[in-house]
């Protein structure tokens, strides 16, 4: 914001050089970007922060320089004295939570013409062309001496002598003062008269309602629009102007009045006429917040011994109302320092008019943390280790996925994974939707270095997936993925065990580093996953996740023109596995006794998970099988036709003696008959 200095000493008297001015707004939290020489006058360039809207004025400047400086405020002229005729113009508020007040005054038998230099010269030097329209001229003047937006209607052209404050509605278009058309969003706030709009609500007026040189009578507006209708319809029409950039920020309800009045009498002091009594519907007054500071905690904050007085003294020379109660004290904001919302609001306002270079300067104690992690980030850590001892590389992707990426999957229009969240304002289509899984992001990175020459790529992520549930805010999971790819190339040492296994076995060490047991395999059922090689990991009757090799058809669409290529990819619930794993961790004696093992080999159907059967021998409870294990799946000669042969090995062991072969050939026996029961099998001999 451009601020002429000999337009601010009309505010304020301060006889300091430009530069001294600069440097004291620049400590107070404004800064100053140039100073520009002017006709005998220096302007300064002034970089506003959002979030002090009261600044984008000479007024609110010339308040910042005389708390900066301890000088007196001055105020221009605003009261309109006299018993002025009541207004013709009536006002409705259909949209209260939008229009939260409005004011107007009419002026009848104006003179519309050139503005006098005076006001010609000042807009120019705050980088605004004058116009030949005093009217015109005088709310854009009005605009920057005292920040508050003003918009003059030709009162002639109003229909019915009434202004509504109202939402567009379906099919709403409105001609602007640019001499543009543009369709209306249907919540976009408009002023209307008692047939069609005649201004978008703090962005532009509408050309049909427009002063020109033949006007006579005028009705002008000053109203407070809440200021996220206004930055929502501003955008949405991609029109921006100094009114809507003020509304956006937030404007001072109360103030408003004043701004109104000063214009109102420049425009009788330039161009004549009779001003009419002021309408104003304030459908619900401004209450100024109550902040509750304790005096203690300003100078702990601040490092400084400021007295109670000082500290009330500094806030009321920028207009904060204060009560003293004792230990603490009360502020009261006013509209327009609407940015004050609690305590250490009121505590910077304290250090930046105490002056920062005035504040001690101190080494800061720092109370170092005893290190100790919760069990969640031990448990995280833990994952992360077992997963680069197995030889994994981590990957960090962003949060986002392709809406294609779903479809590459084929996964069907009722899986929860289609249940996504869209960004409002992606960069790009590949970026807008948020994860629901980490595979299609894992297939990215290996498709990537596959392209630049590598050759064995195995990669994890752990990071967390977003699902739509439908309510305010979607479920966040945090989810463990990873990707196993190794081409088959010539070599002396031959190690032929396939991706699958090499991936389970990832897997089985990092379930033993966290231990978590009792976890089982089934027949997995994702779509993307080959059927034959892929596998449900189960805990107990939940589904903790899945590992499998990527389906021919998926591979095919990578184009990767290898000869078969083994991907194999698995994915698992984070959360649920972090709270398998045990609180603590339980030592037992070494075993003082030999165990002693026995084997069984079943032929069953083929249909019939190993899971199970590993379950059904678990669950045959005797205390002294210690240990149960798979060694071989065997189908082929000698084996019928959609049968199999799993052969698993027993240990047995009792913690107190030795076990004689009698006693565990008589506990294998009921063994043997309980899976046999179980499975429908027989044994293989």
């Amino acid at each position: 914001m451009r601020v002429p200095i000999e337009w601010l000493k009309d505010f304020v008297d301060v006889s300091a050089s430009p530069e001294e001015v600069a440097d004291r707004l620049t400590m107070a939290g404004l800064e100053i970007e140039g100073m520009e020489p002017f006709d005998n006058d220096v302007v300064l360039e002034v970089n506003v922060t959002p979030n002090r809207p009261d600044c984008l004025s000479i007024l609110g400047i010339a308040r910042e320089v005389a708390a900066a400086f301890g000088l007196p405020l001055k105020m221009p002229e605003t009261e309109i004295s006299g018993n002025p005729p009541v207004s013709d113009i009536r006002v409705e508020i259909l949209n209260p939570e939008l229009c939260n007040r409005y004011t107007g005054r009419t002026i009848t038998g104006v003179s519309v013409g050139d503005s006098p230099e005076w006001i010609k010269k000042r807009l120019e030097k705050c980088g605004i062309r004058a116009l030949n329209n005093n009217v015109v001229d005088i709310t854009n003047y009005v605009l920057l001496e005292l920040g508050h937006p003003l918009h003059a209607f030709d009162a002639d052209r109003l229909q019915g002598g009434m202004i509504q404050v109202r939402k567009a509605g379906p099919d709403r278009t409105i001609t602007t003062l640019d001499g543009l058309e543009r369709e209306l969003p249907e919540d976009a706030l408009l002023i209307w008269d008692e047939r069609n709009p005649v201004a978008v609500a703090g962005v532009m007026g509408g050309e049909d309602s427009s002063v020109t040189h033949e006007t006579a009578d005028i009705f002008l507006e000053s109203a407070y629009f809440e200021p996220a209708s206004v930055r929502r319809t501003s955008k949405e029409l991609g029109l921006r102007s100094e009114s809507s950039y003020r509304f956006e920020r937030g404007t001072d309800i109360e103030f408003l009045v004043n701004a109104l009045n000063r214009a109102t009498l420049l425009m009788r002091e330039t161009g004549g006429g009779t001003i009419h009594e002021i309408v104003d519907v304030y459908p619900e007054r401004y209450v100024p917040a109550k902040v509750s500071v304790r005096y203690s905690r300003v100078n702990t904050l601040l490092g400084t011994a400021l007295k109670k007085e000082e500290m009330l003294r500094i806030l009321g020379r920028i207009g904060l109302r204060t009560e003293d109660r004792e230990e603490l004290f009360d502020v009261y904001p006013p509209a327009y320092r609407r940015d004050i919302h609690q305590a250490i609001d009121v505590i910077e306002e304290v250090a930046r008019l105490h002056n920062f270079g005035n504040i001690p300067v101190r080494i800061p104690r720092t109370a170092l943390s005893d290190g100790i992690l919760n069990r969640r980030d031990i448990s995280v850590n833990t994952i992360r280790d077992a997963m680069r001892k197995a030889g994994l590389t981590e990957v960090i992707n962003y949060s986002f996925m392709n809406p294609a990426d779903l479809d590459l999957l084929g996964l069907p229009e009722d899986d929860v994974r289609r249940r996504r969240v869209s960004v409002r304002n992606p960069l790009k289509q590949e970026d807008s939707l948020m994860r629901t899984t980490l595979i299609p992001s894992l297939i990215n990175n290996f498709v990537y270095n596959l392209s630049r020459g590598m050759r064995d790529i195995r990669l994890f992520e752990l990071a967390r997936v977003f699902i739509d549930t439908g309510a305010h805010l979607p479920t966040e999971e945090m989810r463990l993925s990873g990707i196993f790819f190794r081409q088959d190339i010539p070599s002396i040492w031959k190690d032929a065990v396939p991706a699958f296994f090499m991936a389970k076995g990832a897997l089985k060490s990092l379930f033993e580093e966290t231990r978590v047991t009792e976890l089982s395999y089934i027949p997995a059922e994702e779509v993307f996953l080959h059927g034959g090689k892929s596998a449900d990991i189960m805990t107990g009757d939940k589904r903790l996740g899945f590992v499998g090799e990527l389906g021919p058809g998926i591979v095919e669409t990578l184009n990767l023109k290898l000869q078969k290529p083994e991907i194999v990819v698995f994915e698992l619930n984070a959360d649920m596995l972090m709270s398998l794993i045990p609180a603590r961790m339980t030592y037992t004696q070494i075993p003082r006794y030999p165990s002693i093992e026995r084997d069984i080999a079943v032929i069953m159907d083929d249909g019939i998970p190993s899971a199970r059967v590993m379950a059904d021998i678990r669950g045959y409870r005797y205390d002294f099988i210690a240990k149960v294990e798979l060694f071989d799946h065997y189908k082929g000669k000698n084996i019928p036709e959609g049968k199999k042969s799993l052969a698993f090995r027993i240990t047995y062991r009792c913690n107190d003696r030795t076990l004689t072969d009698s006693e565990v050939e008589t506990v294998h026996q009921h063994l043997v008959e309980h899976v046999l029961l179980k499975t429908g099998g027989e044994l293989r001999t």
